[in-house]
């Protein structure tokens, strides 16, 4: 078996979840591994983006390389190569993938709205997007990569984008999509980082950008009415769009692109014409370049919601964190009363004007605003994630009474500086978003289906399920002023329960172990415990091995009664391709509990049969590339390593999924290591 030993990382390394570097194997001798530490801070600069010039439209929804990428669409390239030996070994290996896991046909691509469960649905599954606005207008295209990497690796699945009509046509009939300004080289950039896109072609943008990004050459028709149905304006409009909207069509994710929505104008209710002729006339030429399929949605803030909407636009709001956010999402819901709950500008800082201040918004105020969006379910963009600078003679100017003129920087202290840098706003945002993939947050898709109600508790088998994890849900009947003890009698917990009040983790009860475990709280409080089958007996005294609580909880003397049970079907949701678990899970504080984790790699040479190391981690699941690889009980021993056969493994270059559900405690320092050789004898309990 070919020796290989870490060298110093040469290259950064996206990866969800874990922060980590890239390392190089090279041929020596030692103990070789490929270790994946923490991502300890997000370094300024660096990597260069593709090529200049317009490159080729994306691939075809069954290549490895497009956004979200999983072995379905490398299989598919592979049909009929011959089957490779299922060793480690040097050279190029041709690939054999599981046909029956791997194989199976792909589903079609698509992002809507389920208005009965009101959240949008990603290929089928519920989603929420936490996005960040970057103008790749205000940042060297050099630094795309760099800007959308720093974001993907602070919890980010999306990012928002405007598109600056001047900066792409300066004279009628001249268009430059070249360097700079290459859109789709950016929106290339940001699916090599896995992000989604929330595209925003205006042709109004605002953005504080020069004339709100409309061309100066309007103006030379001295009569003519911006943003109305104008025929000058619209004419202008209709050339424009009928050059940019096909260009940006192959990059539609239902086309296997990772552009999810559209939005049409900007703020539009803000404006003083009202005019629904000309939304209508948006609307329409949208749909009839880009297809029916697309979804397109409006933004206004909450004074500009009667003009700004129209029938058949998905009407979103915008606000920071000094406004009444119960207030304006209600406001939204008079307009989307069943659909998910958006902010599509959630203000992170804002602007400068010359002779002013430079402006600041508090840390405390962004992230507790942050967290009370997310805890409601929302879906949230915020602006700016990273600023950038107004080059040259772009900045925009606001008219509020007096003329304002916008300074050079838009730094708007943004989560990444303006020079792209981790601010300690970034830092505590990013805390903010990784609590977001606790399992309780995840019911809804784990458990599609409504929870069954029942007065005592069932078994896995009276609910038929068979295999993994079932979560019983009560409510305490009383205030516990005094620590009270949880038991069950005649050790009826089968096999592993993990026990969480109001979503704090407590601790685990188990099977054949007196553990105690006391709990204190007020009357009402929500009591979770999570059940985890470990396998039914296969020899023994009793093979009717019944799963789950197979008696009541007693809390102190009182039998709790009134349960929901959820029978979790979490392998469906394991797809390497479903973004449902996507989190970023850093600077974890104990205890955790049961939670998603989720990474992305790619291998640095060939796939060889490897060894799944995982230091720190307690115990729970592993799925790769949507496989489950089974337990792994870390702390508990002796069994160390997860083996990992090489046909799991994607090829060169393509990106490789990660998923694991930890039910205890994750480490400080997320990492993970594939070995050469097994771990099964070393026991840390």
């Amino acid at each position: 078996m070919p020796q290989a030993s870490v060298v110093p990382p040469t290259l950064p390394f996206s990866i969800r979840g874990f922060r980590a570097w890239l390392f190089c194997f090279a041929r020596a001798g030692g103990r070789p591994s490929l270790a994946l530490p923490v991502w300890e801070h997000l370094p300024r600069g660096g990597r260069k983006a593709g090529g200049r010039g317009r490159p080729e439209t994306p691939p075809p929804s069954r290549s490895c390389s497009r956004p979200g990428a999983g072995p379905r669409d490398v299989a598919d390239g592979l049909r009929g190569a011959p089957k490779p030996p299922l060793a480690m070994g040097p050279g190029p290996r041709l690939w054999l993938l599981f046909q029956l896991h791997l194989l199976a046909q792909a589903s079609p691509r698509s992002f809507v709205v389920d208005r009965e469960r009101r959240v949008f649905l990603l290929d089928g599954v519920p989603f929420r997007y936490v996005s960040g606005s970057l103008h790749y207008s205000r940042v060297p295209s050099q630094l795309w990569s760099d800007r959308l990497h720093k974001m993907r690796m602070s919890g980010l699945n999306a990012v928002q984008v405007y598109v600056p009509w001047n900066y792409h046509e300066p004279q009628p009939g001249v268009y430059n999509f070249q360097g700079n300004r290459d859109l789709v080289a950016f929106l290339k950039a940001a699916s090599s980082e896995d992000l989604l896109v929330i595209l925003r072609p205006g042709p109004y943008i605002c953005a504080e950008w020069e004339m709100g990004g409309l061309p100066s050459w309007l103006l030379q028709k001295p009569d003519i009415v911006l943003r109305t149905s104008d025929p000058d304006f619209l004419a202008a409009v209709d050339s424009w769009f009928h050059v940019l909207l096909p260009m940006v069509q192959p990059w539609l994710y239902h086309n296997g692109g990772n552009i999810i929505s559209l939005q049409v104008e900007n703020e539009y209710g803000s404006y003083f014409a009202c005019d629904y002729t000309y939304m209508r006339h948006l609307a329409g030429l949208f749909r009839a370049l880009l297809g029916d399929e697309i979804f397109l949605f409006t933004t206004d803030g909450p004074e500009g919601l009667k003009c700004g909407t129209l029938q058949g636009l998905y009407c979103t709001v915008d606000f920071g964190p000094a406004d009444n956010m119960t207030k304006i999402f209600a406001m939204q819901r008079k307009y989307e009363p069943n659909g998910p709950l958006v902010n599509s500008e959630f203000y992170t800082g804002w602007l400068d004007y010359w002779g002013g201040s430079h402006s600041t918004e508090d840390v405390k105020s962004v992230t507790r605003a942050l967290q009370d969006i997310l805890e409601l379910g929302a879906n949230v963009n915020m602006y700016m994630f990273h600023g950038g600078t107004n080059f040259g003679y772009w900045n925009g100017a606001d008219w509020k009474k007096v003329y304002l003129p916008v300074t050079t920087s838009y730094d708007y202290d943004a989560p990444i500086s303006e020079a792209g840098d981790p601010t300690p706003k970034l830092f505590a945002i990013q805390n903010v978003i990784s609590k977001d993939g606790d399992l309780l947050n995840f019911l809804h898709v784990l458990c599609p289906d409504k929870p069954i109600h029942t007065h005592l508790p069932l078994t896995f088998e009276a609910v038929k399920q068979d295999y993994g994890f079932l979560l019983y849900r009560t409510w305490l009947p009383q205030n516990l002023t005094k620590p009270t003890q949880l038991w069950v009698q005649n050790s009826s917990i089968h096999d592993r329960a993990y026990v969480m009040l109001d979503g704090v983790f407590l601790g685990t009860m188990e099977r054949g172990k007196e553990e105690a475990l006391f709990l204190t709280g007020q009357a009402g409080s929500t009591l979770d415990v999570l059940l985890e089958n470990m396998g039914r007996i296969s020899f023994g005294f009793n093979h009717s091995d019944f799963k789950g609580l197979l008696q009541p909880l007693v809390l102190g003397q009182v039998v709790l009664t009134d349960w929901q049970l959820f029978p979790l079907n979490i392998d469906a949701l394991m797809d390497s391709e479903n973004r449902v678990f996507e989190t970023q899970k850093c600077n974890v504080k104990f205890p955790s509990g049961p939670a998603f984790y989720s990474a992305t790699f790619r291998l640095p040479g060939p796939a060889w049969d490897t060894f799944l190391y995982l230091p720190g981690w307690t115990k729970g699941q592993v799925w790769i590339n949507g496989f489950n690889l089974g337990r792994y009980w870390t702390k508990r021993g002796p069994q160390q390593s997860l083996y990992v056969p090489a046909p799991l493994l994607l090829p060169t270059g393509a990106p490789n999924s990660i998923k694991l559900l930890e039910l205890e405690h994750a480490p400080t320092r997320t990492q993970i290591q594939f070995l050469d050789r097994p771990l099964l004898n070393f026991t840390i309990h």
